[in-house]
């Protein structure tokens, strides 16, 4: 199964107005991706708690939407993300709790509105998600988080993303193309549509071939990663500045790139293999995001949902200068 990559879309949630846009874009792209009227309704009903829940807490915050690919027809993602001094989770899971002193409907009767809920929370803000499948979708959630912006909204961006999943092996791609805007976008997507044709490909030959496709654009930072379950075993080959760490609860690794411009210049791009990774996060970013964060600050972080943390890093890390992107895929042999 082939995902490919799209930019996250960002509803500001400022004033009450904004919380019947946010129901309306919600339930509309629930109606345009199959949801019938009773699944697109649970789409609708989460939105407009999550977006209340927001200003209330917060007075102010974001919500994210993203459509997700699924084997027969599409999910919905919702986030619902903020900067407030953080809440009692344990409260606000109780039904008929509300953080702004109000009768809501609580966290724990919306976690009962969706197939994913997860939430963290602590004093530097919250990020609750939601995700959603048609009642006549019974495949398992695919445990990947993505949050892609890009530079001042600019309808282009210069990030490019695509993940790959075939009979327990994942295959995962970020480039960043030189620059931002339309240039940027041209070259990240003739690399991006080389590798969607061979995923699992031999790594240097893979990046060959994109390297070669990508001639003729402004080339740009390529890094991929391959997940093999059967082998409990990951590769990575980068080019440029794409950053990679494996996380677990106990400890994080970077994975190394070499220098270089995929589609200008490079020297061979030697892969790197690494063993025992099921259980881990895989975690790769462009350089919109800054480097210096680190899970072990954020207690407990590692355990949600990968669409939690990718939000999370964001939020907290994002330079403001460039486009964004960050991608987290849970390693799991159950992935199949």
């Amino acid at each position: 199964m082939n995902i490919s990559g799209s930019m996250t879309q960002v509803l500001l949630i400022e004033d009450s107005s904004q919380i019947g846009h946010a129901r309306r874009t919600a339930q509309q792209l629930a109606e345009q991706h199959g949801f019938d009227e009773r699944d697109a309704g649970r789409v609708a009903l989460v939105a407009t708690e999550l977006a209340s829940n927001v200003l209330k807490h917060a007075s102010h915050g974001e919500m994210h939407l993203r459509v997700l690919p699924r084997a027969n027809g599409f999910g919905i993602e919702l986030l619902a993300i903020d900067r407030a001094q953080g809440f009692d989770l344990q409260a606000c899971m109780a039904d008929g709790f509300s953080t702004g002193g109000t009768q809501g409907i609580g966290l724990g009767s919306i976690s009962r509105q969706t197939e994913v809920f997860d939430v963290y929370a602590d004093a530097r803000g919250a990020v609750l998600l939601a995700r959603f499948y048609p009642r006549t979708d019974r495949e398992p959630d695919m445990r990947f988080g993505i949050s892609q912006h890009s530079l001042h909204n600019d309808p282009a961006c210069g990030d490019v993303w695509h993940l790959a999943y075939d009979n327990g092996s994942v295959s995962a791609l970020i480039i960043d193309g030189l620059g931002h805007g339309e240039e940027a976008e041209r070259a990240g997507r003739a690399g991006a549509q080389t590798f969607a044709l061979m995923p699992f490909a031999e790594p240097v030959m893979l990046m060959e071939d994109m390297h070669r496709d990508m001639i003729g654009t402004r080339g740009g930072a390529v890094a991929f990663a391959r997940f093999d379950a059967r082998r409990d075993s990951l590769t990575f080959a980068g080019v440029g500045n794409i950053g990679a760490s494996l996380i677990n609860a106990d400890k994080s690794r970077g994975l190394a790139s070499h220098p270089g411009i995929v589609g200008v210049q490079y020297r061979k791009a030697r892969p790197f293999d690494y063993a025992h990774v099921n259980g881990h996060l895989l975690i790769m970013y462009s350089d919109g995001l800054q480097s210096r964060w680190n899970l072990q600050d954020y207690p407990g972080l590692v355990h949600r949902h990968p669409a939690v943390i990718a939000s999370v890093l964001h939020r907290d890390f994002c330079r403001g200068r460039d486009d964004v992107t960050v991608l987290v895929v849970a390693l799991e042999a159950a992935h199949g």
